[in-house]
């Protein structure tokens, strides 16, 4: 029997190397050396990466026997997932392995500023010894404001709770009684802004949370408030951060992170009371060894194979029988859509699987809708794995229900969830096979729909009358946004109507609201199934 070899191509912790020297035969790379790489590649059956060697699919071509990738951190810039998974590679990665170090660092930038200490230290190694001009603030009684509960924003809570502090947050995909067993009240983002004595942002970069605290929400903040990011760039107005401190109303800031990377000059920079560091979130040995530590041990699950907990791409880490493959990406894009339509996550959502496929196991469809729910509201990378965590975190049950027979479809998959304003949210979709291969949405509540679920999607309702159509396509085109498809339903004439839009580019929150005010909208709602 051939003893799997497992290619390291970059520095890991020795503690990463004895779990798998036991089983496998080691061997060592340069990845930054090309040549070497692919030369190397030709034997092995795993190889583990970091951030500087590129796994692209010139590579995987090279690895005949390759069976995992494994990049030791949290992105996956440098691997090329789709070659991989076509190949049936398996990617893993070390989706926690930065949070505790990422939430300290955010703790660390608080107390920085709360006590002044990176102007004091400067002042003091220049030769002065001037106590009174750093007086801080104590953070015992304080009101923090946490934006983002996700997996770091509650470790930050926990800690800040240490401090005696009273918690809030913002974060409309967390439900209350979630919040309430972490000691955090959740609030709007209006009243955590106006009550906060410190505020920390934990949330994804995404269109909807770029420049969420800009200058408008600087001037509803509580008067010397000191805010913190050590989450993303760009979810503060930089410029706008700067005008705040330097009027007084913002008391100091710590920046991690920037709109631009690497930043070396910023107008916050000319203030003593903002703490600046370079992207340091990730950046300790214990972070390190636990990406090492984690990849080694899903690479030797892999090669064994066993299940493994940080697959990335599922086709190539699970047994799923062939009928049930295509309903992966259907059921984790019906999940997105019914996020984007409803507006937030529900309590508790249904996986309706109707058609003969329910003859095979169908419960991984439960993990891709859970993958497509929270896709675009959380910072890390969603995977069908960790999925059912993010969903417990968040308090959100996810059930399965089946039955041999459909209607209209070989095969239908809905997904229905109550919200907790009472509406009643349901979409569904089918997979089509052969020459006609697609998915396509079939349904959105009771509205019958024939979409192919793909590309950027936009959905109006509204009271059906004349104009409508016309408007919402003017103020698209005036914006250079170009629609590929449309279609109207409705309930008899003059009664409720849903427009649905296929558009070739993703639409600006500001233009989305616009076309709604236009026609008059009760709802409007846009979600890219871009792959």
């Amino acid at each position: 029997m051939v003893t799997p070899v497992v290619l390291i191509a970059e520095e890991l912790a020795p503690a990463a190397i004895d779990v798998l020297a036991h089983d496998f035969e080691v061997r060592h790379v340069d990845g930054t050396d090309r040549p070497a790489l692919l030369a190397a590649l030709g034997e092995a059956h795993a190889v583990i990466v970091r951030s500087a060697t590129e796994i692209d699919a010139e590579a995987i071509a090279a690895a005949p026997n390759l069976r995992v990738v494994a990049r030791a951190g949290v992105g996956l810039d440098n691997v090329d997932v789709p070659a991989a998974t076509a190949r049936g590679v398996m990617v893993v990665n070390a989706p926690t392995s930065n949070i505790v170090s990422a939430a300290e660092q955010a703790v660390a930038l608080l107390l920085a500023v709360a006590r002044n200490t990176a102007a004091a230290c400067a002042s003091l190694k220049s030769g002065e010894w001037k106590r009174s001009k750093f007086t801080g603030v104590e953070i015992q009684g304080k009101t923090v404001g946490v934006i983002g509960l996700g997996r770091i924003g509650v470790l930050f809570a926990q800690r800040m709770a240490a401090f005696g502090t009273r918690l809030i947050a913002y974060d409309p995909y967390v439900q209350p009684a979630r919040a309430a067993q972490l000691g955090v009240r959740l609030v709007g983002l209006e009243e955590l802004l106006a009550e906060s004595d410190f505020i920390s942002i934990h949330l994804p970069k995404t269109p909807e949370t770029v420049g969420l605290i800009g200058e408008r929400e600087l001037r509803m903040v509580k008067p010397g408030v000191r805010i913190i990011n050590a989450a993303r760039g760009g979810l503060i107005d930089e410029q706008a951060l700067a005008e705040a401190i330097a009027e007084g109303r913002v008391a100091g800031a710590g920046l991690d992170v920037f709109a631009k990377e690497p930043c070396t000059a910023s107008p916050l920079f000319a203030f003593d009371n903002v703490v600046v560091t370079p992207h340091l979130g990730a950046s300790t040995h214990e972070a390190q060894d636990k990406a090492g530590l984690a990849v080694a041990r899903s690479v030797k699950l892999a090669l064994q194979g066993e299940f493994v907990p940080d697959a990335v791409n599922v086709q190539a880490g699970g047994v799923v029988a062939e009928e049930v493959r295509p309903l992966l990406p259907l059921a984790e894009k019906l999940g997105r859509v019914f996020t984007a339509v409803a507006g937030g996550v529900a309590p508790s959502v249904t996986v309706e699987v109707r058609g003969e496929v329910v003859a095979h196991d169908v419960s991984v469809l439960t993990l891709a809708a859970m993958k497509g729910l929270f896709t675009a509201v959380v910072a890390e990378q969603v995977t069908y794995v960790n999925a059912p965590l993010l969903a417990a975190d968040r308090g959100v049950q996810v059930g399965l229900s089946t039955a041999p027979e459909t209607l209209d479809h070989p095969v239908l998959v809905t997904l229905r969830g109550a919200l907790l304003d009472g509406r009643t949210v349901t979409v569904s979709g089918t997979a089509l096979t052969g020459p006609r291969e697609s998915l396509r949405l079939t349904g959105l509540d009771d509205f019958d729909l024939e979409l192919e679920a793909e590309g950027v999607l936009l959905f109006f309702r509204y009271a059906d009358r004349p104009g409508v159509v016309g408007t919402v396509g003017t103020l698209l085109g005036e914006a250079g946004v170009n629609i590929a498809a449309m279609q109207v339903a409705r309930r008899g004439v003059g009664g409720e109507a849903l427009m649905t839009l296929t558009v070739d580019t993703p639409v600006a929150p500001e233009l989305l609201d616009r076309a709604a005010s236009a026609i008059g909208a009760t709802a409007a709602s846009s979600v890219d199934l871009t792959d």
